[in-house]
């Protein structure tokens, strides 16, 4: 006859406190990784910072004339660079510098869009009458 390791009731050997315990220790009720919001990914930019807009003067090649154009600085993890807007009659242009060098008009329109910081609410006053 064998000889078995589980006479009288035994299951086995008795647990460990290490091994006995099922739930970790509480931490608390949130979880940091599900619950934290992901962070803002713009033009290709983890949480960009853009600084307030600048007026600059700027000169196209193919005009004598000095014209007036926006100039966003733009820095994040990945890199930096400027966008800038120019309003000509033909239409808007924009010029990249940095991370948007080389960029197409329309990849560059849409990062200025969407980098544009938000506007401030209009606040209606309302006349006091009587």
């Amino acid at each position: 006859m064998l000889a078995s390791p589980l006479r009288r009731g035994n299951v086995g050997p008795r647990p460990t406190r290490s091994v006995a315990t099922v739930a970790a220790p509480p931490r608390g009720a949130t979880f940091p990784s599900v619950t934290a919001t992901p962070p803002k990914r713009i033009a290709g930019l983890t949480d960009p910072a853009v600084t307030p807009l600048d007026r600059v003067a700027i000169r196209l090649r193919e005009s004598s004339v000095t014209l007036s154009a926006w100039r966003m600085a733009v820095t994040a993890p990945e890199g930096a660079g400027t966008l800038v807007r120019v309003e000509t009659s033909g239409g808007t242009l924009f010029r990249g510098e940095g991370w948007f060098l080389g960029w197409a008009q329309e990849a560059m329109s849409t990062a200025w869009t969407e980098l544009l910081p938000p506007s401030e609410p209009e606040r209606v006053e309302l006349p006091q009458l009587g």
